[in-house]
């Protein structure tokens, strides 16, 4: 059991809507074996990355390695590392969840060493991702600032995308991570999730932090002293170059495609969506590009977060079966896609 200031809430509002029905839809019987977490199921998971990113800096060295404009191969390597990356980044969400490993400590260890590695404080993270889901569109809630207040026009994300892959908004991103979400256009003040959890949390963030700037500091510094300044500006090239530019318009597209342009927010049933990834090309490319470890089952985490992210597929079909997911915000990529680049249609009350 999670200490005070530490729960994730599953979200109970409005007894006898259709949120609460959707949450009794499953038996306890059939929920437990759902929730049960598998430890090689989560290293598979971590395998997985970790051979992309191999792959990915294998492909990017070689590419650099090349003459002329055939350099130019780089860039769909430094397109895959930002997709690894951001993999990283749903391992250590899981983390947060306290959903990879059975071992407490372990879940913990992963989990921050791959926040690390991805320049987030997973401690932070945690602290402000609660808040997410205790007050889902909520003025609690410290991630509404980045996806509420779609549809906002044709040409707004487009711009917001494009300014992001320069990399000018990557300190908003990993502020946000550090615990510093953005600011309300309402009333122009920001959620200060940290002063919203156990001592015990706090300390860990903040210890965790700490951890973030010296991995990002002496791992390049050690690249240096062990291989030579070339290593450090491979690392440089390879990791951190994605992580400012190719990974921050993924972050902000998936959020809002799990959030964004939803016309109830009463309840996880129509406050979040659940992506289609098959049955289309569309949907196939979405996956890789957007959804990896199952995240584009985002409808579904909301309404039972103990279930980790390789059940969500089973879950999806269980409610679906039993009819739960009816009237849902279910959508296949491109009709989400076509949600929040709608023209805008009411004003805009929140910025990023």
């Amino acid at each position: 059991m999670s200490a005070a200031g530490e729960e994730f809430r599953e979200d109970l509002r409005a007894p006898g809507s259709r949120n609460a029905q959707a949450r009794q839809t499953l038996s306890s019987e059939e929920l437990a074996p759902l929730t049960q977490l598998s430890n090689t199921r989560a290293f598979l998971s971590i395998l997985l990355t970790l051979g992309m990113i191999t792959g990915a800096a294998v492909w990017g060295l070689w590419a650099w390695s090349l003459p002329g404009w055939a350099m130019l191969w780089v860039l769909p390597a430094l397109l895959v590392m930002a997709i690894t990356q951001h993999g990283l980044f749903i391992l250590a969400h899981e983390s947060a969840h306290y959903r990879l490993f059975t071992h407490r400590g372990w879940n913990d260890r992963v989990g921050r060493l791959m926040g690390m590695a991805a320049g987030i404080s997973m401690c932070t993270y945690r602290v402000t991702h609660r808040l997410h889901h205790n007050h889902l569109y909520g003025p609690q809630d410290p991630d509404t600032a980045l996806h509420g207040g779609y549809p906002r026009g044709v040409a707004y994300l487009w711009k917001k995308l494009a300014v992001d892959i320069t990399g000018v908004n990557a300190w908003k991103t990993f502020a946000y991570f550090f615990g510093s979400p953005a600011i309300n256009d309402d009333t122009q003040t920001a959620a200060r999730p940290l002063d919203d959890t156990s001592p015990q949390l706090r300390a860990d963030a903040r210890q965790d932090r700490w951890g973030v700037v010296a991995f990002h500091v002496l791992v390049p510094l050690l690249l240096w002293a062990a291989l030579g300044p070339l290593a450090m500006l491979a690392f440089m090239g390879l990791w951190w170059l994605p992580m400012v530019t190719f990974l921050q318009p993924i972050l902000r597209l998936r959020a809002v495609c799990e959030h964004g342009a939803v016309n109830d927010t009463s309840s996880p049933l129509t406050a979040a969506r659940s992506n289609r990834t098959h049955g289309s090309l569309g949907n196939w490319v979405g996956r890789f590009l957007l959804f990896p470890h199952h995240v584009n089952y985002h409808l579904e985490h909301h309404l039972y977060p103990a279930v980790p992210h390789y059940n969500l597929p089973t879950l999806h079909r269980a409610l679906a079966a039993k009819g739960a997911l009816q009237d849902a915000e279910v959508r296949d990529i491109a009709a989400s896609l076509k949600l929040v680049f709608a023209p805008k249609v009411t004003t805009r009350s929140v910025r990023v």
